[in-house]
């Protein structure tokens, strides 16, 4: 008999007897498992001491939320969906035998197999054993889209684990910084000026934005006789996504020979004149994907665009070349910045420690979940460089970011990618009722437990993946381990 059961039968009073919930029951998944006892319902052996026999008297008698002793988790089950969001987007849930679940997100862009191969290594394992199963993962992760499996199995451990033990994920990771997050956006693009002038006053005054970013590619000039030096041999669009192998989408920048001449310079510095012009100074605005050439032309065009004072220069060269990196930081007055593909703080370290950023940049999706990234920041920190987050996503891991970025002291601010999409937001519904975000800010759980999000099955199905319309159907293909994983004799 426990402290509880022992002042409960002083009184008179039993506890209820715990209500087994299914594993597959996802639909009133929470509702069942807060029916479950917590550790024998009530736990009044740390509080009896301290409170009036009048207080636990009505504890024992009111509805309270009750939850399952975290220590008798197990996960049972991985499935997933995929939804047409930037591209795709899978969506991945953790089972567990008392019928609660947690979510976690593939990377936008990524394959959810990358996922699903990791079911078998956490089959019966305790979820709330966090750290300890994504040591057991983490081998399987990489660099960019390869690091997304782990990554989303590692955000659903934490929202099952918060849920566990009924507080926010924020919580576990130690406490939290901030209430609200500042939220990032890209400038959206328009056929005039006068377009693109409407559509910023849309973003500052109707959305709320307090930080922007634009892109702003040798694209913009390539069409301007004599902007650009050996642009066309690599062909007419300089598309930086689509190509093969050996097309100048995947060919890094220091070997594409692709000069800008003062023309083209002043061509793309043009633009960003005009952003400023219509934005002010107050807002801060960062800049990305400016193409594919090397290390002299990224410091000439960051000595261009000085007088705008950008909030950062991103991903100028490939994020492995340390040494170009920090040459650009040395000749810069405007941060660089870079990390949205690397996966661990292993992978940021050499950047860090060597000085050549200014702001680490990862993508939660990719550096290796919720925890990983709270270090990859807590570790800059000590560096004294700050980090701003890379996102485009769903709602779940943009609740992933919002947790850890409400955690981290050098949080500058979180990219949001679907500003713009009707139906975004209403994937979900927060389990405390509020916006996900409102007026430039995301708003941070404060009570509700785990992520703090459920999902909106209907919408869900309404945009799911067009080659691949199942919705969390079972994957018992993926249970068995086929492998000996160790990485070292």
């Amino acid at each position: 008999m426990n402290p509880s059961q022992k002042i409960l039968t002083k009184l008179g009073l039993k506890d209820p007897e715990p209500i087994q919930a299914s594993a597959t029951d996802n639909h009133n998944s929470r509702r069942s498992f807060l029916k479950r006892s917590a550790l024998g319902g009530i736990a009044l052996g740390g509080i009896s001491a301290l409170l009036p026999i009048e207080d636990i008297i009505a504890q024992t008698t009111q509805k309270v939320s009750r939850y399952s002793n975290p220590s008798d988790l197990k996960i049972t089950d991985m499935r997933f969906c995929v939804v047409q969001n930037v591209g795709r987007t899978p969506i991945i849930r953790i089972d567990t035998n008392q019928g609660i679940y947690g979510l976690g997100e593939v990377r936008d862009g990524a394959d959810e197999r990358y996922a699903l191969m990791l079911k078998s290594r956490i089959l019966n394992q305790n979820p709330c054993n966090v750290e300890m199963l994504f040591k057991m993962i983490r081998q399987f992760g990489g660099h960019a889209r390869q690091g997304g499996g782990v990554c989303a199995v590692e955000m659903a451990l934490w929202d099952l684990c918060g849920k566990a033990y009924n507080v926010p994920v924020w919580q576990l990771l130690g406490g939290r910084y901030r209430d609200k997050v500042r939220i990032y956006a890209d400038t959206p693009e328009a056929a005039t000026f006068d377009e693109f002038k409407a559509k910023i006053k849309h973003r500052l005054e109707e959305q709320g934005m307090t930080w922007l970013k634009m892109d702003i590619s040798i694209g913009e000039v390539k069409e301007q006789e004599g902007a650009l030096v050996n642009s066309k041999f690599w062909g007419s669009n300089l598309a930086q996504w689509r190509g093969g192998y050996m097309d100048y989408a995947n060919i890094k920048h220091p070997f594409t020979a692709i000069q800008i001449t003062e023309k083209g310079l002043d061509g793309m510095a043009q633009i960003v004149h005009d952003v400023r012009s219509v934005v002010g100074y107050e807002v801060p605005i960062a800049s990305d994907h400016y193409g594919h050439f090397d290390l002299n032309n990224a410091i000439r065009w960051g000595r261009k665009v000085e007088p705008y004072r950008l909030a950062w220069l991103e991903d100028m060269v490939p994020w492995e070349f340390t040494d170009q990196f920090k040459k650009m930081s040395d000749a810069l007055e405007t941060p660089v910045l870079t990390g949205e593909d690397i996966y661990l703080l292993n992978g940021f370290k050499p950047l860090i420690d060597a000085g050549a950023v200014d702001i680490v940049h990862p993508d939660l999706a990719t550096a290796g979940g919720i925890l990983e990234t709270k270090r990859i920041g807590d570790y800059a920190e000590e560096k004294g460089v700050a980090m701003a987050m890379h996102f485009a996503g769903t709602p779940v891991s943009f609740m992933a970011n919002v947790h850890c970025a409400a955690a981290t002291q050098n949080f500058l601010a979180l990219e949001h990618h679907s500003l713009d999409n009707p139906w975004w937001e209403t994937l979900v519904k927060t389990t405390d009722g509020r916006k996900l975000f409102e007026k430039g800010y995301a708003n941070v759980p404060l009570t509700t437990p785990g992520l703090g999000i459920e999902l909106v099955e209907e919408t869900i199905k309404q945009h799911l993946s067009p080659t691949n319309k199942t919705y969390f159907a079972p994957t018992p293909e993926w249970n068995d381990v086929r492998s000996h994983d160790r990485l070292w004799s």
